[in-house]
């Protein structure tokens, strides 16, 4: 095995279970985002752009479409024989089977895939961010500090440091100081969750903590470095970043997308985002059809009016069909004179001629506050919604329903229809 300076590890196995039906079939980092993409296509790119040609990523909740879309890399230029990517699930050992538990508990049980490529250096990243970085930038600030681990780290406004991992650094931006999610933050510079570790320390250390239960990055493994005299430094970044954890970030995210000049842009040259396309017919647009200020995905059919929305690959927008600031994912029939606002519509949906999503007030979700707490529809992978429904804001069906399922042909703001599998 060739020996490489630097490998990454990408942590793809998360529920994503803030994102409620939309990750009730599928993982996180596999979900659609801006149309052709899925999530965990930017932190792949990033490292293909930054010159990593080896990332390890580890899957475990839901992990096929994931594992199909990844393939052998192809589209990221990552189908090496030495090298390349590798998905790395949980597996059976001889003496017992171990699920991942914890961030720095999965890099632990994969050891031995780091081993053999006896890096330098390795690159820890989480699979569901949307940002674009030059992870080489980072490890030259690695090098130059002679630091033990480096950790991304972006400004925050102060009334919001307290979600975050804070770190307190002197003016050479060496770290003095962890606070994790602090009530009364006294820095603004938030954990993104993007470490380098000198391999030497990364090994000595989960061996050190492998039998910590539920054994995490930001809340064992760094705290341990840093009390046991390791060099670590912040590694400032000023960027896009965008955790799209919530429904209300993901759609925030999308939204950002169909601006006249976007924030983040999808379509530079000289920082591409690879995704695996299949290849489709090109969008076909009516001559009555409308469409302002959106994105539509090849092999999409639109005869009705689109606005300010991100609309996937193989969808069919039927006549007379509005939809307002939505997202619409792939494959998914929208009916005839139906008026979608303010939706997330999952992959493989069928919307009924005459529905009306996101009627009315917003009001308090029954099903799960924490999850749906914005005033957007939320139709998991799959669903079917009949003909001549309203459906309020702040809503959630999973499921293939039919007209009994909507009391007066109507669900009201905050109720849900759950058909089948869990409760998200």
């Amino acid at each position: 095995m060739i020996k490489k300076e630097m490998i990454a590890m990408l942590l793809a196995g998360g529920q994503g279970s803030r994102l409620g039906v939309l990750t009730s079939g599928v993982a996180k980092p596999a979900v659609t985002f801006g149309g052709k993409y899925r999530i965990i296509d930017f932190p792949l790119s990033n490292c293909i752009n930054s010159g990593i040609d080896t990332v390890g990523v580890l899957t475990q909740y839901q992990p096929l479409r994931l594992n199909t879309h990844i393939g052998i890399g192809i589209p990221w230029d990552l189908d090496r024989n030495n090298g390349g990517v590798t998905v790395l699930p949980p597996y059976e050992k001889s003496d017992n089977s171990e699920w991942y538990s914890g961030t720095a508990n999965a890099i632990y049980q994969n050891l031995k895939y780091m081993e053999s490529y006896n890096p330098d250096y390795v690159l820890i990243l989480s699979g569901d961010h949307i940002y674009k970085m030059d992870y080489e930038v980072m490890l030259d600030f690695h090098k130059a500090n002679n630091a033990d681990v480096t950790i991304a780290a972006m400004p925050v406004p102060i009334e919001e440091a307290s979600r975050f991992g804070v770190v307190i650094t002197d003016e050479d931006k060496r770290i003095t100081e962890f606070e994790e999610k602090p009530e009364h933050p006294r820095s603004n510079l938030a954990s993104m969750g993007i470490y380098i570790f000198s391999w030497k320390v990364l090994r000595d250390s989960l061996l050190a903590l492998k039998d910590q239960s539920n054994c995490d990055f930001g809340k064992h493994i760094i705290p341990y470095c840093h009390e046991n005299g390791k060099r670590l430094f912040a590694y400032e970044y000023n960027g896009y970043w965008k955790d799209v954890g919530t429904l209300s970030s993901y759609w925030e995210a999308n939204m950002e997308l169909v601006d006249l000049i976007p924030e983040f842009n999808l379509y530079e040259e000289y920082w591409k985002i690879y995704t695996k396309s299949d290849v489709i017919a090109p969008q076909y647009f009516s001559s009555e059809s409308v469409v302002d200020k959106s994105i539509i995905g090849e092999g999409t059919e639109v005869y009705g009016e689109v606005y300010g929305s991100v609309i996937g690959s193989g969808v069919t927008i039927k006549k007379g069909a509005v939809i307002r600031d939505s997202i619409i994912m792939k494959d998914t029939v929208i009916g005839e004179n139906s008026v979608i606002e303010k939706s997330i519509v999952a992959e493989g949906c069928k919307i009924g001629a005459g529905a009306h999503l996101g009627v009315g007030e917003y009001a308090p979700s029954k099903l799960n506050p924490k999850v749906y707490a914005a005033d957007l529809v939320t139709i998991g992978e799959g669903s079917v919604i009949p003909d001549g429904v309203s459906i309020g804001k702040n809503t959630a069906i999973s499921g293939e329903t039919t007209i009994e399922d909507y009391p007066d042909n109507q669900l009201a703001s905050g109720e849900y229809i759950i058909k089948e599998g869990d409760r998200s």
